[in-house]
Order: C-alpha cells, then structure tokens, then sequence
C-alpha cells in the first residue's frame, strides 16, 4: 500500500523550531559560552572519564547526586529539583504534566519560541500577551488574561530571549498571587543577570524556575538544565519524563562543573563587561538602536537587517541570529556575547558594513542628482 496515514491536524501549521547549522569563523548566534570547560574541569573529567564511568550500564534515571548538589547550593531538599536532558525537555516535561486537549498556556511574546511550539505540540491552548515596544511584560494585560482566560501554565523567560529584558519581582509576585496556574519563570540566563526568584519558592507552591548549565557552565554541548520547586510537582513530572534521558558522561560532567562553578564565575564577571563594550558600541552608531540586556545576548534594531546578517556571514565570517522575520522584532539582530576579540572583531565588521551601505546610499544620491542636472541642461 503506497499511502501514508497523515499526522495529527494540529501539525499542519506547526514550523518546527529551526536551530540553523550555518558554519562561520566566529559564532556569536547561539547564546553560547564563547569559552570551553576550563583546563582543571577538563583535566578531572578526563580522569572520571578514564576510570568511573561505566558506559554499558544504564545511567541514574534521576541524576541523584547532581540533584543532591543542586538542591543543597539552593537550600533545598532533592526532592525539589528535577534535572533533564536540557531545559528543552523539561519544558516539554511541565507541559505534558499541566497541559493538553483542554488546558491553556499564556505565552508572552516575543521569546523562546518552545514554550508555543511545546503547547500546540501536546494540544495545549496558547494565550499570547504579546509584550510592549519596550519588550517589557505588560502587566495589566497579563494580569487581564489570566483573570480571564484561568490558564493551567504560565510561562517567563526571565531574562527573556531573545530581548534580554527583565520581569519586575512585584509583577511576578502579584501573579503567583493571582493564579494557581504552574508560572514557570525560565532563568535559563540568571547567573548574568544575579536575579532570581528562589526566595520565593517557600511561599509560593505553583512557581518552578527553570535552569540550564548551557550557557554560563560551557556544557551547550551535553543537554543539562534542571528545575527548582515543590516535592509534588517534581513527583508529577517524573511522571511524564524519559526514562534515562540524562545520559552517565553528562551526569558526571555536570556535577563536575557545579562542584566547582566558582572557577567559572571569571567568565561570567568577563561576559558582563564585554556585554557593556557591546551595548556601548553598538549605541555608537546612528543607524542601530539597542536594546539594554541583562543576559548574555543583546539585541538591536538596524534598517535591512537580514542584509546586515548576510553580509556579517559572508564578508566576515560572523554569524549572528537573523529574528528579523519574527512578528514584533521586525530588523532585529541578536548577537552573542562573545569574547573581547570576537565583540572587538563585530563591531568592526558592523561599523564597516553600515559606512559602505552609508556610503552607497550617498552615490545613489548623488547619482541621480548629477542625471537631473544633465537632463536640465
């Protein structure tokens, strides 16, 4: 039989999640670490890896000791932290759990476009808030829609990708106070930031916060993040999650790395300063407009972007992340921290790509100016 059964209808219209393998010499596109896994790390790991890893045995379907780490750095038991393969499939894990046919989801976009593609995936309803010119949560629409629509999940990206911009704690708090929805506040950039809502979690049974070791840990490249919050939403989503989705060598390299996650704070206090070198100049220059970020992006407004994008990629081998056909970040550029070399070498690249656009908008001007003058005489 030449025939095929078509998937559920409520893919038709789905566009998968597009994570670009585009190849360039300086990939600022990620919101990755620019750094790797610092020499001592890897040298331990090295070892760990030599001797203690059986790698034909299944791995803890818990990651135990890593939760046991995670849980006593935040005060907590290890019943109250979960860890997946990446935030990703956490997200998907909440959504499974407190989503579905019947449920709603209040998405507040622009941001990371997995909390809708997660909800129309399970068959979730999405209330989209969208958020303001300024990229910042609107309050009173939110608080509206979740008076009237009583959403089952809640979610903030906070520091919000891809804006960088910030949830105010008084908003958060009055929402957590509003609902008995799961708010589930996405910290996936919190260690840039140096704001979160853990002090909150004893008052507040319905709030979980979500974390990664992708970016200020170097691990991208192992899919680890993990969620704080009560014992009993931590059991429901056992409930729905993977069994050994956290595989033994990504196990044993994040506890490594939150063990000794004090070798890694130079590098975040160094992302930060080369996150101010990067507002700033960009702010330099008349055609951008930037906007402030508390992560480890920034994004930025410039007219033809997408041509921007491709002459970063292809005249200079920079690959930035091209949003500019994202509804409400219409010629936005999101461009990653990188290191001092790598911002100093964008910024270049930026300045010489808007002085040659300048200048060609000024001979097409002149151009044309000089054809009239001919055709007058």
């Amino acid at each position: 039989m030449e025939r095929l059964r078509p998937p559920r209808a409520e893919l038709a219209d789905l566009v998968a999640y597009d994570a670009k393998d585009v190849r360039a010499e300086i990939n600022l596109s990620a919101n990755e670490n620019p750094r790797n896994l610092p020499g001592e790390v890897l040298e331990k790991l090295a070892d760990r890896v030599r001797f203690d890893i059986p790698f034909n045995r299944y791995p803890d379907p818990l990651a135990t000791r890593l939760r046991e780490l995670i849980a006593q750095a935040n005060g907590l038991d290890a019943a109250n932290v979960l860890v997946g393969n990446g935030g990703d499939e956490i997200i998907l894990d909440i959504i499974l759990a407190w989503g579905g046919p019947g449920r709603k989801l209040v998405d507040m976009p622009p941001t990371f476009a997995m909390y809708e593609i997660d909800a129309r995936v399970t068959g979730t309803r999405v209330v989209e808030v969208p958020r303001n010119a300024e990229f910042e949560v609107d309050g009173e629409a939110l608080m509206a829609a979740v008076a009237d629509q009583d959403p089952d999940i809640v979610v903030i990206s906070n520091p919000n990708n891809p804006t960088g911009t910030m949830t105010a704690e008084t908003l958060l708090i009055e929402l957590l106070n509003a609902t008995d929805a799961l708010v589930l506040v996405d910290e996936a950039y919190f260690e840039f930031s140096r704001q979160t809502m853990r002090p909150h979690m004893e008052r507040h049974p319905n709030l979980a916060i979500l974390r990664t070791f992708s970016k200020a840990f170097s691990l991208a490249g192992l899919r680890a993040g993990y969620l704080l919050a009560h014992a009993d939403v931590v059991r429901e989503l056992t409930k729905v999650r993977q069994p050994y989705s956290v595989n033994r060598f990504t196990q044993v390299a994040a506890s490594l790395a939150f063990r000794e996650r004090m070798v890694f704070e130079a590098g975040v206090r160094e992302t930060m300063r080369n996150r101010d070198r990067l507002v700033h100049g960009l702010a330099e220059m008349s055609e951008v407009a930037v906007f402030p970020s508390e992560a480890n992006f920034v994004l930025f407004r410039v007219e033809q972007a997408a041509a921007i994008w491709r002459d970063l990629l292809h005249d200079h081998s920079i690959l930035v992340r091209d949003l500019s056909r994202t509804p409400g970040l219409e010629d936005c550029l999101r461009v990653t921290v990188g290191t001092e070399e790598e911002v100093d070498r964008f910024l270049q690249a930026m300045d010489e790509i808007l002085a040659r656009k300048h200048a060609s908008r000024h001979f097409g001007v002149n151009a044309t100016a000089n054809r009239h003058l001919e055709q007058d005489r």
